[in-house]
């Protein structure tokens, strides 16, 4: 209890060496692609908002009028 293990690190070269390696191993995106990604992004973002922001209006109102029924 009480005793630790020394664990051996990677030297900082190696890593920063493995690092750009693996950098160098990533495909980028051509200009046509991303700007067509996006657009689906930000189109299926605003539907989603508009379709949650409905749904909101009608739960509101059918709670509004609900609490608004007197017996």
């Amino acid at each position: 209890m009480g005793e630790t293990e020394k664990i051996e690190k990677a030297p900082k070269e190696n890593w920063f060496t493995g690092l750009s390696a693996e950098f160098k191993k990533i495909i980028w995106p051509d200009k046509k692609s991303l700007v067509r990604q996006t657009t689906a992004v930000i189109a299926v973002s605003v539907v989603l908002g508009l379709i949650i922001a409905l749904m909101d209006f009608i739960i509101s109102y059918g709670v509004d009028f609900l609490v608004g029924i007197s017996f």
